[in-house]
């Protein structure tokens, strides 16, 4: 596969959760916020599986987002979120793209299937 801009056809919202304080009782009060502009990247479900969980039957998709390597993609954490097309994404890992430093992998699994 060639990675060039022309790939990058869709567009990914990070977010971040910020602390604005805490409770009464050391929990950490705040809220998840959009963490910089809308990113474009290039999106590949890698599955769709279905498996049975403590008797229940869990939807997970697992999918791959390739971004530039901007000081934007630079910054994004494993404790982001990742929007895409109104699903909500957590990261499970961010890599460079081999051959390419000039684009970041972003693996990410949701269970907010719609």
């Amino acid at each position: 596969m060639v990675l060039n801009s022309a790939n990058l056809n869709r567009r990914i919202q990070v977010r971040r959760f910020v602390q604005i304080g805490t409770d009464g009782f050391g929990g950490q009060m705040g809220g998840w916020q959009d963490f910089g502009p809308l990113i474009f990247a290039q999106r590949r479900d890698v599955s769709d599986a279905e498996r049975l969980n403590a008797a229940e039957w869990d939807n997970v998709l697992v999918t791959r987002f390739v971004i530039r390597a901007s000081a934007t993609g630079r910054s994004i954490q494993r404790t982001d979120r990742l929007i895409h097309e109104g699903v909500t994404f957590e990261i499970d890992g961010i890599k460079e793209v081999p051959d390419n430093r000039g684009f970041l992998e972003i693996t990410a699994k949701s269970d907010d299937l719609p």
